[in-house]
This record gives structure tokens, C-alpha cells and sequence, in this order.
């Protein structure tokens, strides 16, 4: 492992590549030399957070940045204790808010989209992005209203700790409810038969969409339609029951992008393909 050999301090990767590591066994590797551990790009399971911690000793700082703004928006400071599955507090600097489909401010416990005050492009934080280049449509669907709107979902808990949800576009909106895949892939990241999972919404003639989990097996395990009973009952123990998934495939591997996050784009347009028609 290049971390044994070079000696690494300081590790950061997206989640998926905490979970690639996780399926080694971490012990035959000697990672005395990692003091600080850090992830962004999706959000961070609480599942991986404490297998990590368990192996290492170490917590996993998680944050949220995008492209657009340069720098991090949310972060879990040094003074601060990880929670698993927060993204911290707002960056100096960055008004951050969480809105709601109005613009209003969304109380704790509500998922909203992910905000930055910016006026004007004269009065928006440094870093932040100031257009689209030769793209005024996506420039004037992202800056109005005197917000910067990321397209990210996230809510606030009690402590004002920042929780990602996903992108508006993973959000599944099933018989009135907004369900966001993170819950879902959370538990089903607690049962042992599942090594990697995506939650997306497909097309349903009654509920307009409902949820689909594709999961990865842990070695040992096959598919077949009790294992699915077992999962979705397993959801249903541990959220919401509204919040299981409906469909469940299974398939050898997730497509992911050369960083190693999910393609859930890639996974949507497949469901499409399949059950749009």
C-alpha cells in the first residue's frame, strides 16, 4: 500500500475509496504514519466512518465544496469532534444557508437546497465562481435571488451541524415524499451481505417514482429473491418503512468516476433504459 511505503500524514479521498480499503484486510498494513483523515465529493456513510475508526483509530473529517467556489463551504474544524455523517460548519467567509423550494430558510431536521449568500458578483465571496462561461442559461438557473444555489441538498441538525443529503436530481420524490439515497445506502451498508450500494428512483405508475437499491455482494453471498425479502425488510426495521426499496438488482460492480465516486448518473440513465418505457 502506497500509504505504507511513502509514509503518508495526511489522507483524503472520496468515501468510495475508504470503502475500497475496507475491503482489504487493514491490518496487514502499517498506517502509524497517518495522523488526519478527510473525505469530500458525496457524502460519507456512518457505516465506513466507524469500520475506519475501529481499524485505525482515527476519525474521518468530512467537508463540502464544489467546483464553483474554490474552496470548501463546510467544514469540521480542528477544534471540533467528527460526527459521523456531518459535513461540519459553514467556512469563514461563507454564508451558507439551506433553502427551500420558495427561498425560505429551512428549519433544523428539513432538507433544502445548499446556499450562499452572493448579491452580486461584485458582493459575492472570493472564490466563488462568477459565471458559466458562454452558459448564461446554467449562470441565471444557479445566481438569482441574491443566493448562489449549488444544487446540493443538506439540512441542519439541533447543534447546526451540516448533514448532505445528495443532488436535486438523486432526491426521489415517491407519493409525496422527498426520500434522499443516503438514509437508504446507509442502512443497507449495515447489513454484511452488501459490500457497495446506489439508491435511485425509477419511474412508478402509482407513486410517480419509487426506490430502486443496486447493490454489490460481500464474497460469499448470491443473489436471490429471499436475500431481497431479507434487505427490504431490513430498511424497513431501520427508516422509515415508506423508504424501502422496491426494486433491488444486483450487479458485480458500481460505475464510478476516476476518483472513485458512484456514476449515479450512469446507473439512472440504465434505469431509464429499463423501466422508463
Amino acid at each position: 500500500m502506497l500509504i505504507e511505503k511513502y509514509k503518508i500524514t495526511t489522507f483524503c479521498v472520496p468515501p468510495t475509496m475508504y470503502r475500497m480499503i475496507l475491503q482489504n484486510d487493514v491490518s496487514k498494513y502499517d498506517l502509524s504514519s497517518v495522523t488526519h483523515c478527510c473525505t469530500a465529493g458525496e457524502a460519507l456513510n456512518p457505516e465506513i466512518f466507524n469500520q475506519w475508526k475501529e481499524y485505525t483509530g482515527l476519525e474521518i473529517h468530512e467537508g463540502f465544496g464544489q467546483s464553483e467556489t474554490a474552496v470548501m463551504l463546510c467544514t469540521v474544524y480542528p477544534w471540533m469532534k467528527p460526527c459521523p455523517g456531518s459535513m461540519g460548519l459553514p467556512a469563514p467567509g461563507w454564508d451558507v444557508r439551506i433553502l427551500d423550494e420558495d427561498g425560505n430558510e429551512c428549519a433544523p431536521g428539513v432538507t433544502g437546497e445548499i446556499c450562499v449568500r452572493a448579491p452580486s458578483r461584485e458582493e459575492r465571496p472570493r472564490g466563488l465562481l462568477t459565471c458559466y462561461y458562454l452558459n448564461d442559461e446554467a449562470t441565471e438557473e444557479a445566481w438569482h435571488d441574491g443566493f448562489y444555489h449549488t444544487g446540493d441538498t443538506a439540512f441542519r441538525d439541533e447543534r447546526g451541524l451540516y448533514h448532505y443529503v445528495g443532488r436535486n436530481d438523486d432526491v426521489i420524490k415517491s407519493s409525496g415524499y422527498r426520500i434522499g439515497p443516503f438514509e437508504v445506502e446507509s442502512v443497507l451498508l449495515e447489513h454484511p451481505a452488501v459490500l457497495e450500494v446506489a439508491v435511485t428512483g425509477i419511474p412508478d405508475p402509482v407513486r410517480g417514482f419509487c426506490v430502486k437499491a443496486t447493490i454489490v455482494l460481500q464474497k460469499g453471498y448470491k443473489p436471490s429473491d429471499e436475500l431481497v425479502k431479507e434487505l427490504q425488510n431490513y430498511v424497513k426495521k431501520n427508516t422509515a418503512p415508506y423508504k424501502y426499496p422496491r426494486v433491488v438488482e444486483f450487479w458485480d460492480e458500481l460505475p464510478k468516476t476516476f476518483s472513485g465516486k458512484i456514476r449515479r448518473t450512469e446507473i439512472r440513465q440504465k434505469d431509464m433504459e429499463k423501466y422508463g418505457k
